[in-house]
C-alpha cells in the first residue's frame, strides 16, 4: 500500500536523486528510507563501487526494504533499523537522501547525526510535502490529508527544510505540484 501511495511522487524522487549528482564509488545514506524505493536510482548512481545506507525505524518498513534489496540482489545496500537520531551510522557519507521524511527533518538530534556522518563538501537532499501559498487553497486541501496520513505533527510544514538549512546555510529550495511539495539541496561546508 506505502508503494502505491509514493508513486504519486516519483517524479520528485527522480529530481531529488538527480540534484544529488551522485558519482561512481560515492556513499549515499537514504534516510529514512522506508521499503526502499530509492534504492535502485541510488545504486545505479554510485555504481558497483559504491554504497547505499538506508536508514529506517519501522521494522516493518525495513522488512520490505530488505526483500526489495534481495530482490534486486544489493549487495552494495546496508539496512540499519534505527531511529535516525541514536542511529550508528558505520561510515563518512558522501551524501544523504531525505525523502519525503517530514518527522525526521523536524527532529534536531536526527539532523545532527545525519551531518556528524557526512563528509565536508557532501550533497544533501530533501523532498517532501510543505504548505502552498495561503491563496493556493485547493493544493493545501490536497497536502493536508496526505500529511495527516503520513506525518506525527503538522509542525514547520510551511519549510520543512529549515532544520537542515540551519545546519548547512545556503539552501536551495524549488517548489513543485503546484507549491505542495518541494526539493530543497545543498551541500555540507568543507
Amino acid at each position: 500500500m506505502y508503494d502505491l501511495e509514493m508513486a504519486l511522487f516519483e517524479p520528485i524522487r527522480r529530481d531529488a536523486i538527480a540534484l544529488l549528482a551522485l558519482c561512481p564509488g560515492e556513499l549515499v545514506l537514504d534516510v529514512g528510507c522506508g521499503t526502499g524505493l530509492s534504492f535502485a536510482m541510488l545504486r545505479d548512481a554510485v555504481g558497483t563501487a559504491g554504497r547505499v545506507i538506508g536508514i529506517e525505524q519501522c521494522p516493518e518498513m525495513i522488512e520490505r526494504a530488505g526483500e526489495r534489496v534481495k530482490a534486486q540482489h544489493g549487495a552494495s545496500v546496508t539496512l540499519l533499523c534505527s531511529p535516525v537520531e541514536s542511529a550508528e551510522i558505520p561510515v563518512m557519507a558522501d551524501a544523504a537522501l531525505f525523502h519525503f521524511t517530514h518527522d525526521i527533518l523536524r527532529c534536531p538530534e536526527a539532523i545532527a547525526n545525519v551531518i556528524r556522518h557526512l563528509k565536508p563538501g557532501a550533497k544533501v537532499v530533501a523532498s517532501g510535502l510543505k504548505w502552498a501559498e495561503p491563496w493556493a487553497w485547493p493544493t493545501n486541501l490536497f497536502v493536508w490529508p496526505a500529511a495527516l496520513h503520513s506525518v506525527t505533527s503538522l509542525e514547520g510544514l510551511s519549510e520543512p527544510w529549515s532544520l537542515l538549512r540551519e545546519r548547512l546555510g545556503v539552501l536551495r529550495v524549488q517548489s513543485t505540484l503546484m507549491g505542495g511539495a518541494y526539493v530543497a539541496s545543498g551541500v555540507l561546508a568543507r
